[in-house]
């Protein structure tokens, strides 16, 4: 008789934005009148830069010419784009990689999860906590421990190694989400002696690295020596770009990491090519037009615009003398709540009061409760009006 992964059975019934989706669509039924601003799901409001729109143009157009088109391309990505990847990664981090340690794909949330192909799952996992549901609903789909690390406002919500914990996966995120926390280099190299002494691999999900302004904070875990034989580094155009919709990213894994004298690189490329078709041509064009000195210049006035609806948010929580962190070096500020109300407790009242939609820290586990996350993806103008809402029902 046919068998299902009963690890399915151990997830929640929906994914943590889908209930947040589901609240806010009955809130409008019931309040057609009501302009909802949304300042929780991370997705951008501004569009993509003119310098990848004109190449994303320009590929559709040669696929519309015998002479000109692509059919199945490499699954690791081409090279013209991995090229402007490895420019890119020298000129803004001082870090030299090869092509084969660069694969493109359709975004780190997949590979995040699809990465996890590669290794067994008698793996102990360390998972700070609270942390972007992606980590945990992988490992629980698959049947793996978790072990969570305390993330609280005593570390600032960048916990360190324990040497008495073992494990053999271990997932960071800086700039972290949802908290905005930023790891230093002197921290980062703590947890690569940690990996390197017990044999584990770092998940090191560097999505939001091109919204770091402090030139001492590194944006790549490869810029730590020992990395290299360590750690895993997922990145994505979808913040760094605008490419939420139009779908691109790529990681990075070192021809130098092995796990018992395996290498890992051409085992993630075996999986890659079993697996997975690759990135359209047409993405990828646009993708490597980001990298351009154009797609550059057009993509950091994008950044600025959200930093300043960052500042407008802090500025706002200063005011209101509400605990926060995150927003100078992240898109996102995760505050505590007011008056020790809870996270849903927050988000009702945000939501009926003042009509604006953030995401309840409970969301993102255990040590979230209490807190809460708000993005500066809106645009300026819902910003301000959202920052003005919350200040009248809060003062």
């Amino acid at each position: 008789m046919l068998k299902i992964n009963e690890n399915y059975l151990n997830i929640k019934g929906s994914y943590l934005f889908a209930g947040i989706a589901k609240k806010v669509r009955e809130f409008s039924a019931a309040n057609p009148d009501k302009k909802l601003i949304s300042m929780g799901i991370g997705d951008v409001t501004l569009p993509l830069a003119d310098a990848v729109v004109a190449e994303i143009k320009a590929a559709a157009d040669e696929q519309g010419r015998a002479d000109t088109f692509h059919g199945y391309g490499p699954e690791q990505g081409y090279d013209f784009l991995k090229n402007a990847i490895k420019d890119y990664y020298l000129k803004n981090t001082g870090v030299e990689l090869s092509l084969n340690e660069i694969f493109v794909s359709d975004g780190a949330k997949s590979d995040v999860g699809n990465m996890l192909d590669i290794f067994s799952k008698d793996n102990v996992v360390l998972i700070p906590d609270p942390v972007y549901p992606v980590y945990v609903d992988t490992n629980v789909m698959d049947g793996r421990k978790i072990v969570y690390l305390n993330a609280n406002q005593e570390n600032g919500f960048l916990p360190m190694p324990d040497e008495t914990v073992d494990c053999g996966i271990i997932y960071l995120c800086s700039p972290n989400n949802p908290t905005g926390a930023v790891y230093s280099r002197d921290q980062l190299k703590k947890w690569v002696d940690y990996a390197n002494s017990k044999g584990a691999v770092i998940l090191f999900d560097a999505a939001y690295e091109a919204f770091i302004s402090d030139p001492l904070l590194p944006r790549s875990i490869f810029e730590i020596d020992g990395a290299r034989t360590c750690a895993i580094e997922f990145c994505s155009l979808s913040k760094t770009a605008g490419f939420t919709g139009t779908r691109c990213g790529y990681t990075i894994v070192p021809k130098a990491l092995s796990v018992g004298g395996v290498k890992l690189n051409p085992l993630w490329l075996r999986r890659q090519t079993t697996k997975f078709n690759g990135v359209s041509y047409i993405v990828q064009k646009g993708a490597s037009a980001v990298f351009s000195e154009a797609g550059i210049e057009q993509s950091r006035k994008n950044i600025e615009y959200y930093r300043n609806n960052a500042k407008i948010i802090m500025q706002t929580m200063d005011e209101l003398n509400i605990t926060y962190t995150g927003g100078k070096n992240s898109p996102y500020v995760w505050l505590k709540c007011p008056s020790n109300m809870g996270s849903w407790e927050f988000f009702d009242l945000l939501l009926e009061k003042a009509n604006v939609v953030g995401t309840p820290g409970e969301g993102f586990g255990k040590n979230g409760e209490g807190f809460f996350r708000l993005t500066s993806f809106s645009n300026y103008e819902n910003t301000l009006e959202a920052m003005e809402r919350i200040k009248n029902i809060l003062k």
